[in-house]
């Protein structure tokens, strides 16, 4: 029997224990005791009734009809016993003659006898009868049995019908139902109910055999959609495969077996490792690592073994499937051929790191390297030297003879370092002319220094660049580790700053670093932040000096002059503030405050009586020497009402000797526009007697040291002075330009200036060098462009 029908039958029949069964028993106990009492009253009544039939006999003491009457009581059914005395106890009528089991009996009915005599009313015995105990359904009539029957009946119908409509509506269709089930889960296909009707089991069919079709399409669609996956995964160009938590390859894609040439066969089932290079493998392994979110995707770049046996780079793009209870935890991963791209990278890298210019490393890849070496001196306690080099004179060459020349010059120069090392140093254009040499040795000292020899001495062999031979030299700085620095950082810092200090002494040559080195570096910090902030905040102001006429004593013009006026330091040394500007390129910008302010001043100064036609002269640096120069001094005059013939331009002859087109380009222009030009400093230098007529010099200065030598203590030195001073004054005269001495301090200086000739002169004689609002005032107490009978008076 179905379970369904058995719970129905259960449920059922409990209802019948708990609800009919009590109450039908209820029933039949409230019936029988009915029944039972109205027996009992009915054979109270019979007694009574035949008791008064006794009174008589019982008087007479009439046996026979005592007993007759007796005998007729005993014929009910219900009575068991009946027992007649009269009140003298001398008839005693029993019947039957033995008392029953007093068990049996349900009650006893005792009733007096009552004769009527003359004297009235008398007892004349008693009557006793016993009454059967009735059974539950004894006490019942036919008719009553006959309606408990009828009961029952109707009861096992109504539980029979139940179990029959039970079956037809419930059991029936949920056997189909279950048939249906059973044979989907058999045969894979989706059977249907055959069951028709309008109640909750006709629903129950329609809603399944919906869920059935619904499930059927769905699962056409999906073996439709895995067959479309499977082509995908098979049909995509990538490399799909995919791994279980053991690593183990459960699937492979088409192309995946074509790019790496193995069959299905051979790799399903494998861990996927045995295929990864093993100096790959323990970065395969650990790839999650990096992948804090589970599920996340992860990648890795792997050598992997081809079938053939060749190895290619891949790049492994992996997503972890969570596992659940009918499925283990899987991932889907998409290998690629990178192999092109590494050789590629490795190919950039080495280009990036590689200057390609000279073949040699560039400053990325020194610094690398550098670090490496480094690490390497502390490790085996070696020492480590690096040479910071630096070409002298190499802006010269790419001026003048052109960027390719100069680019032919740096491979050349990279070819005679490399010749000089040995096959463990490192060397490295840092960019420009800077390069950058490793020394690891245990006396590395000693090796630079011998290194640094071998350079100067390939250096003094001429190079041919374009059919000319050139003369390359070099500054070199030297820094060691562990003497020097404690970093790699700070041993690049400490050789570039030897090489600096090299070429503040001199160029051409080597320095090895020391401790003043930073204090120099230190002092050259504050003045370049003092440079910086006299900038933006106006420190920066032009001194003139007075140029006066030696002959007759008058103001010719004046000599603009740099000065830092720092407000806790005061005047702070113009030639270290020069030199480091024109280092760091803001000479430019100082040349500007200087040339507006100097400007500024000779309008101011044109004020005073005598003055109107002064000229003044002002440095340029050769940094200076830029196309806009000649547009921006004629918009600073027109500003100012300057006429530009009172503008004399000094420049020394390091600017001439760069023989720059764009500096032979302004000096034309300036000339052109009216303004005369000077040539500072003469017979300092590499002088050349050319310069006079190769460019549009008006003014000679002759520097002060020939001035100071006129006056020296030794004869010779005197006798040579003059001989010098002289020439540069016949040889200045003849090419049409004047001539200005410098640094006249001596009245005895003056005398002997003006007897060889000179046309000016300016020094501490006359004046030194003032800011405009002192120059004024001593200038009006002079008088009108004259100075006084005593040279220092204005001096104080």
């Amino acid at each position: 029997m179905h379970s369904v029908e058995s719970r129905f039958i259960a449920i059922v029949s409990g209802a019948l224990l708990v609800f009919v069964a009590p109450l039908f028993a209820l029933f039949l106990i409230l019936s029988s005791d009915r029944v039972a009492r109205e027996r009992l009253q009915n054979t109270e009544v019979l007694l009574h009734a035949n008791v008064q039939a006794l009174g008589k006999p019982l008087w007479d003491f009439d046996r026979d009809s005592v007993s007759q009457i007796a005998t007729s009581l005993a014929g009910d059914d219900r009575i068991r016993f009946v027992r007649v005395r009269d009140t003298s106890n001398l008839l005693d009528v029993q019947y039957p003659l033995t008392a029953p089991d007093p068990s049996g009996t349900q009650s006893r009915v005792t009733a007096d006898i009552l004769y009527r005599a003359t004297d009235g009313i008398r007892k004349v015995g008693t009557a006793e009868i016993w009454i059967a105990r009735d059974g539950l359904f004894s006490r019942f009539s036919k008719d009553e049995m006959a309606i408990f029957a009828i009961f029952f009946f109707a009861v096992g119908t109504l539980f029979t019908a139940a179990i029959i409509a039970n079956r037809i509506t419930m059991i029936r269709p949920l056997m189909r139902l279950t048939a249906a089930i059973e044979a989907t889960r058999r045969l894979g296909s989706r059977h249907q109910v055959d069951w028709t009707s309008n109640d909750e089991m006709g629903s129950l069919a329609r809603n399944f055999n919906d869920m059935q079709s619904r499930l059927e399409r769905d699962e056409a669609e999906l073996r439709l959609a895995h067959v479309r996956a499977t082509d995908i995964y098979n049909l995509t160009p990538a490399m799909l495969f995919s791994i279980d938590n053991g690593n183990r390859l459960t699937a492979v894609s088409d192309y995946w077996l074509v790019a790496t040439g193995y069959c299905r066969d051979q790799v399903i089932g494998r861990e996927f490792t045995d295929f990864v290079d093993e100096a790959s493998r323990e970065e395969y392994l650990n790839r999650r690592q990096d992948s804090q979110e589970e599920g996340g995707i992860c990648e890795v770049t792997a050598r992997f073994h081809r079938a053939d046996g060749t190895l290619m780079d891949v790049l492994i793009l992996e997503t972890a499937l969570k596992a659940s209870n009918d499925r283990q935890a899987l991932s889907l991963s998409v290998m690629t051929d990178v192999s092109d791209l590494k050789e590629a990278e490795i190919r950039n890298h080495r280009q990036a790191i590689t200057d390609h210019l000279t073949g040699l490393l560039n400053r990325q890849g020194f610094e690398a390297t550098l670090d490496e070496m480094f690490d390497t001196a502390i490790q085996s306690d070696l020492q480590l030297a690096c040479l910071f080099v630096d070409l002298d004179r190499f802006k010269w060459i790419n001026d003048n003879l052109g960027h390719a020349a100069g680019d032919e010059v740096l491979r050349e120069v990279a070819a005679r370092l490399r010749k000089q090392l040995r096959a463990n140093d490192m060397i490295a254009r840092l960019g420009g002319d800077e390069f950058a040499i490793l020394l690891c040795a245990s006396d590395a000292r000693q090796v630079a220094v011998d290194v640094c020899d071998r350079l100067a001495a390939s250096f003094r062999q001429p190079m041919t660049v374009n059919g000319s031979e050139l003369s390359i030299s070099a500054s070199i700085g030297i820094a060691v580790y562990p003497d020097h620095a404690s970093s790699s950082v700070d041993l690049l810092q400490k050789s570039d700053m030897a090489m600096y200090a090299r070429k503040r002494s001199g160029k051409n040559g080597a320095q090895i670093f020391d401790k003043d080195m930073l204090d120099i570096a230190r002092k050259r910090h504050e003045t370049e932040l003092c440079i910086d902030q006299g900038l933006r905040e106006g420190w920066f102001e032009a001194h003139l000096q007075p140029i006066v006429s030696l002959s007759d004593g008058k103001l010719a013009g004046f000599e603009a002059l740099m000065r830092l006026r720092h407000p806790v330091r005061g005047i702070l040394p113009p030639g270290e503030i020069i030199g480091i500007a024109e280092e760091n390129g803001s000479i430019t910008k100082i040349g500007e405050a200087i040339l507006s302010d100097a400007i500024a001043n000779l309008a101011t100064i044109s004020r005073v009586p005598g003055l109107a036609d002064c000229y003044l002269a002002i440095n340029f640096s050769p940094l200076q020497f830029e196309p806009p120069l000649p547009n921006h001094l004629a918009s600073l005059l027109l500003e100012n009402g300057i006429t530009p013939s009172r503008i004399v331009i000094e420049i020394t002859e390091a600017v001439l000797m760069l023989d720059s087109p764009v500096v032979r380009r302004v000096l034309q222009a300036l000339s052109a526009l009216g303004c005369r030009i000077a040539l500072d400093d003469f017979g300092t230098g590499y002088s050349s007697l050319s310069y006079l007529n190769r460019f549009p010099v008006d003014i000679v200065k002759v520097d002060q040291s020939f001035v100071r030598s006129l006056t020296s203590d030794a004869a010779d030195v005197r006798r040579k002075s003059r001989m010098l001073v002289e020439g540069i004054r016949t040889i200045s005269h003849q090419m049409g330009c004047a001539v200005v001495a410098e640094g006249i301090e001596t009245e005895e200086q003056r005398e002997m200036l003006c007897g060889m000739g000179l046309d000016f002169g300016q020094g501490y004689l006359f004046c030194k060098p003032k800011p405009i609002r002192a120059l004024l005032d001593d200038l009006h107490k002079l008088g009108a462009g004259q100075l006084p009978d005593t040279p220092l008076a204005m001096n104080s």
